[in-house]
């Protein structure tokens, strides 16, 4: 039984205040090194192990690509000054048919970083005043602003590496 909180039951504070926008970049500019350093070294068997048809390890690291457009499209929203947020598709539809288990994990792990770098690439060029600029999200129906929007990317990312340490760990123990 895992002790990982389901996502969609979590619940988000932001109320933070937006100078933190530097720390949650870096935050987020960490994720592809501390992929790589929990995957390093581990077989394919081990990474792409699908415990009660739940999606692997190696799924949970595609997910987290598969979702790359969807934040770069929310910070266009914010540029845009969009209304609501882009919506995404609740049932990661695209994860599930996308077969990430029969690539390989390097080519995932290099894609992954090149669409997160993009992301922080786009938050650079954008003007500061925009990471107070708030917007509803969709299902949470609550305004965020730009750096709440990029804490809940740095969150979704935690929440699939704990999901992927938690993985790893119950490999090595069975």
């Amino acid at each position: 039984m895992s002790q990982i909180p389901l996502w969609f039951e979590r619940k988000f504070d932001f109320s933070f205040p937006a100078k933190l926008y530097p720390n949650i970049c870096a935050r987020l500019r960490g994720t592809p090194a501390r992929l790589e350093d929990v995957l390093n070294g581990r077989d394919h068997r081990t990474l792409t192990v699908k415990p009660k048809e739940k999606w692997s390890a190696q799924e949970q690291v595609g997910h987290l690509l598969d979702l790359e457009p969807l934040w770069l499209a929310r910070v266009e929203d914010y540029v845009k000054g969009s209304g609501v947020l882009t919506v995404t598709d609740l049932q990661n539809r695209k994860t599930d048919e996308a077969n990430h288990n029969s690539g390989q994990l390097k080519e995932i792990l290099t894609q992954f970083r090149t669409a997160r770098n993009r992301l922080l690439e786009r938050t650079g060029e954008i003007d500061a005043t925009l990471s107070t600029r708030s917007i509803p999200h969709p299902r949470l129906k609550v305004p965020m602003r730009l750096v709440d929007h990029l804490f809940f990317v740095a969150e979704h990312d935690d929440h699939h590496l704990a999901k992927i340490w938690e993985l790893l760990n119950s490999a090595a123990e069975g």
